[in-house]
């Protein structure tokens, strides 16, 4: 009866391609044209924090120089799904901030994909990067946690959307760059449940890594808790 009542709804109302609204065979969310601009994250990458090498046809895996430099670094692994670009901007803004929650659904898909290494070492619970409650009132949802609840949909992991908050109310982070951006995020989250993330291990749930400020004070804050492991996974990020 559900399969008779869906292909129903698909005759009236067509599956269309989150992007450009073209009509759709099926449920993929974008269309052939719009899927092959995306510019998707493959091997070659760093092992640790994801960034893709270019031009680089050695099978073994590497580690990128700023990985080497950077010994206190407070993720296992790190890893996205998409480059940060022009094909990818529109789909993540418009999840953002145009009511188009209908594309976490697929972008949780490629999430799914992109974390491959990470759940091969093991997770317990996601955690998404959590919105100050005024702007969570503006908003009306957090982009973040429709990622990390279908996200779950896909591994069955748990998804803590209590623990993790932001207490301080800071300023669009788009509007800093650098340093700025990390004096801009400081101290500004909290876990007010710690007995409920110690021993665990967390992966951290965004829309977009820029500098990775804001996921450092996240894990920051994990890791006051007892969190055993942090990994992050989003999206896209900025290369």
């Amino acid at each position: 009866m559900k399969e008779i009542i869906k292909n129903i709804l698909k005759l009236f109302l067509p599956p269309r391609c989150i992007k450009c609204g073209t009509v759709l065979g099926d449920d993929d969310g974008l269309c052939p044209e719009c899927f092959n601009n995306l510019n998707f994250i493959s091997e070659p990458y760093c092992q640790k924090c994801g960034r893709p090498f270019e031009e680089i046809k050695k099978q073994k895996k590497l580690i990128c120089g700023k990985c080497l430099k950077e010994k206190q670094s407070p993720f296992r692994l790190s890893r996205s799904a998409l480059i940060y670009d022009d094909a990818s901007k529109d789909l993540i803004l418009a999840l953002k901030f145009m009511d188009k929650t209908e594309n976490a659904k697929v972008m949780a898909k490629w999430l799914h994909i992109a974390g491959k290494d990470i759940w091969q070492e093991g997770v317990d619970v996601l955690i998404p990067v959590p919105l100050h409650y005024t702007r969570l009132l503006k908003r009306k949802y957090n982009q973040s946690a429709l990622l990390s609840l279908e996200l779950n949909k896909l591994i069955k992991k748990e998804v803590d959307l209590s623990s993790l908050v932001k207490h301080k109310k800071t300023k669009p982070q788009v509007q800093f760059s650098g340093k700025e951006r990390i004096k801009n995020v400081k101290d500004a989250f909290m876990v007010k449940n710690p007995e409920s993330i110690k021993g665990k291990r967390v992966v951290l749930i965004d829309d977009v890594m820029t500098t990775g400020s804001t996921l450092k004070e996240c894990a920051k804050a994990l890791k006051k808790a007892g969190a055993k492991s942090i990994d992050t996974l989003t999206v896209a990020r900025v290369i």
